[in-house]
């Protein structure tokens, strides 16, 4: 009975403290949603203000409690130790911010040539006998126009998967249904068949950039990082205050902004930062003059 009642207790807590973990993670979320919605210099300068904020009131207390004298003891040591775990800290922000890069530009990529693989489909599209040419041309237009207007927008709030659109299944169905010995240019329906595959790939392949986050624990490892790299300048005792509260604010300000950066490229397809989806408007309007010109 004892025994039941404790993991009855155990269970319960375990159940609180989960509970807690996920409001605060869900706040903290929206909380950065928020920040990557604002323009990117306002976002910046927020972020900033508020870790130079803390770091300022850590540096007053120490110097308030140590005198400079006492932390010059420690000087020489201290400094060798911090030259070496800035050079480490520094090659591992430097990783992460080129890995992050390269998945931003990967993503605008995918992009633009999910955009290049409809306009060569549409065009196509011409060769094509009436009714199947009409039909096509509507399929690729609610095609893009769901990406616009749905899956980009989704999947800025981290809500999108591989078959979350009904989109694509439809043209892809439309094309497999297609009698081909109907078609007079067979060639020409073989290659927009590859086109269409190709556009299903570089769908999953933007889906797949969108959703590649950096882990938590890097995250953990970076800001942990990146606490101790400013906290250490506290203990130089350094005789004008003034210029280290300066020398403070440089590095707290440099690295604030190296962190966000790293945030915002983690997140492509978010913010006033995302990829520009010009790509496929252009598409569209594209798409919109040809129904206008078209009897």
């Amino acid at each position: 009975m004892i025994v039941t009642c404790e993991r009855a207790a155990n269970g319960k807590l375990d159940s609180f403290l989960s509970t807690i973990c996920a409001n605060s993670g869900e706040k903290l979320r929206r909380a950065m949603q928020f920040l990557l919605d604002w323009p990117v210099p306002l976002s910046f300068l927020t972020v900033s203000l508020i870790t130079t904020s803390l770091a300022l009131a850590g540096l007053y207390l120490v110097r308030k409690r140590y005198s400079a004298e006492v932390l010059k003891e420690n000087h020489e040591v201290a400094a060798i130790i911090f030259n070496a775990f800035g050079l480490f800290y520094g090659v591992m922000v430097a990783f992460v911010v080129f890995v992050t890069w390269s998945g931003y530009d990967d993503a605008t990529k995918n992009l633009q040539m999910e955009a290049n693989q409809v306009a060569d489909i549409f065009h196509s599209a011409e060769a094509f006998p009436d009714p199947t040419s009409k039909t096509m041309k509507q399929a690729l237009m609610d095609y893009v126009t769901s990406v616009c207007d749905d899956e980009l927008k989704r999947m800025a709030q981290g809500d999108i998967a591989l078959h979350s659109s009904r989109a694509l299944p439809g043209l892809m169905k439309m094309f497999y249904q297609m009698d081909e010995k109907s078609i007079p240019n067979r060639e020409l329906y073989a290659e927009s068949l590859r086109r269409l595959n190709n556009l299903a790939q570089y769908r999953r392949l933007r889906i797949f950039a969108g959703n590649n986050t950096v882990p938590s624990v890097i995250w953990l490892v970076l800001l942990v990082g990146g606490i101790i790299t400013v906290v250490y300048t506290f203990f130089f005792g350094m005789k004008n205050l003034k210029t280290q509260y300066m020398i403070t604010v440089a590095l707290t300000v440099t690295i604030t902004l190296i962190l966000f950066l790293i945030y915002i490229l983690d997140h492509p397809f978010t913010g006033t930062s995302k990829v520009s989806t010009k790509p496929l408007k252009e598409v569209i309007e594209i798409m919109q003059k040809d129904f206008v010109q078209s009897p």
